[in-house]
């Protein structure tokens, strides 16, 4: 019984240094290791919010593009139709839309969502607006249907859009 007495004075007090310095040590590597960890996600953002920035900027870009006052006066000609600009302005919105699609993946989904039913709703406005109008009616008349019709909405998709993506954008920083 002594015997035993004697090795467990000896075992004990080592016991106890040994399993200090272990949670020490792991304490001190898993600290080192969360600062690593916290560094890289640091320098990672600070390459990410650019490009997240950016890709909010292409957006906004896109969704003033396909607005319908902007949208109209840039791609209509002197001597059109009402068909020919239907077909141009359709084109158009589809063509800055598919032109900016890799912008999802730095944007939130909701964001998206909303971009793309804008996009969406400027097709159903312009076609509406149309399908209003007689078969040899000229752009112009076209043109000042999809604003009368722009006009007698609340807001329109594109707006609200804008203003959620301004928002978003807002609580990045």
């Amino acid at each position: 019984m002594e015997d035993f007495l004697d090795i467990l004075k000896y075992i004990l007090p080592s016991s106890v240094v040994f399993v200090t310095a272990y949670f020490i040590l792991r304490a001190f590597l898993q600290n080192g290791t969360h600062k690593k960890l916290l560094e890289l996600k640091l320098s990672n953002q600070n390459v990410i919010m650019p490009i997240r920035l950016q890709a909010y900027e292409r957006v906004i870009l896109l969704l003033e593009r396909i607005s319908p006052s902007s949208l109209i006066l840039r791609v209509s000609l002197p001597g059109m139709s009402a068909s020919q600009l239907q077909a141009v302005l359709i084109q158009n919105i589809r063509d800055e839309f598919e032109h900016n699609l890799s912008q999802q993946i730095y944007i939130s989904s909701t964001a998206w969502d909303l971009t793309r039913n804008a996009k969406e709703e400027m097709i159903k406005l312009v076609n509406l607006a149309a399908s209003r109008l007689n078969d040899q009616a000229t752009a112009i008349e076209l043109g000042s249907m999809i604003f009368e019709l722009a006009m007698s909405k609340d807001k329109l998709p594109v707006s609200n859009t804008i203003e959620y993506v301004k928002k978003e954008v807002r609580q990045l920083y």
